[in-house]
């Protein structure tokens, strides 16, 4: 089973958002990296209701999946790299 398939598409964009901020925050070194997690799950947070249409249980519980497949998917893309090396 796929993180995927529990996340309503709508939400697949907000992953791309929360990988792209994340970045950002890594490269501006803006914080330590330890809570860029944490900020990302309360940008998350904020956003996710807007976009789905309100505030749910529903659409917290798709911010969180939405935060994790975006962190997910960038530790992958990290460990995959120090595989290949």
């Amino acid at each position: 089973m796929e993180i995927l398939q529990f996340i309503i598409e709508d939400g697949l964009e907000l992953i791309v958002f929360l990988w792209i901020i994340g970045y950002f925050i890594k490269m501006t070194k803006i914080v330590q990296h330890e809570w860029v997690p944490f900020i990302l799950l309360t940008i998350s947070l904020f956003f996710t209701p807007f976009k789905l249409g309100g505030y749910t249980a529903d659409t917290i519980i798709q911010a969180v999946l939405v935060t994790g497949a975006a962190v997910l998917g960038h530790q992958f893309v990290i460990n995959g790299e120090k595989l290949l090396k």
